[in-house]
């Protein structure tokens, strides 16, 4: 599998660059962490939000709202800025923290283990679940179809699925579009081999 680190679209990144110059914007709660840096802020890993949030617990069903950048003071992960496309470009939205921060880089490393073992091309994309508080790294095929899609639950994960544990996404988009559920984790997870550190995934280091 070959990463295909995505590009995203010139006013996506302005729209990030202009928040961690404003003001307004790094009030947030969530940009506490932005507002006294050791170092520059630097937008880095770009992810193209897809959302799935109806009916259909089908990959053609998600439709993308935007991009996720994470954003480093040095070689940490401080946060995270998400911007919305709309009809005229890409504006911000929000600043996130939290726990899917360091889950993000860990399955991102997740996913450049797997891809030293495929010729196979690989996009990896963010896929969230409105309601039900579920969000999972998308590593899509263009060349071999939703079928061979695999999907990463980010931690927290709900009820019934491991999270950082590679799947096949016909068999996790059924259970992650039901939201929180009480059974064991399904089966049949690719196995990813040996563990990054977790130091070095704390950091942000890929």
């Amino acid at each position: 599998m070959t990463l295909q680190t995505p590009q995203p679209p010139p006013s996506a990144l302005r729209a990030v660059l202009a928040a961690l110059d404003s003001e307004t914007a790094l009030r947030q709660p969530a940009a506490a962490a932005l507002r006294r840096p050791t170092g520059p802020l630097l937008p880095a890993h770009p992810l193209a939000v897809h959302v799935l949030d109806g009916p259909r617990a089908e990959l053609a069903a998600a439709r993308r709202t935007g991009w996720r950048f994470l954003i480093k003071d040095g070689t940490e992960v401080a946060a995270a800025a998400e911007v919305v496309q709309g009809a005229e470009g890409h504006t911000f939205s929000h600043f996130t923290a939290g726990p899917y921060l360091d889950s993000t880089v860990r399955a991102l490393r997740q996913a450049w283990q797997l891809a030293q073992s495929s010729r196979t091309r690989c996009q990896p994309r963010l896929l969230t679940f409105p309601g039900q508080y579920a969000t999972a790294l998308w590593l899509h095929s263009p060349d071999g179809g939703p079928g061979t899609d695999l999907l990463i639950p980010l931690a927290p994960a709900p009820m019934g699925v491991t999270a950082h544990r590679a799947h096949p996404a016909a068999e996790l988009l059924p259970v992650l579009a039901r939201g929180p559920i009480s059974r064991s984790p399904i089966a049949r997870p690719v196995l990813l081999g040996t563990p990054a550190d977790p130091a070095r995934l704390a950091s942000g280091a890929l």
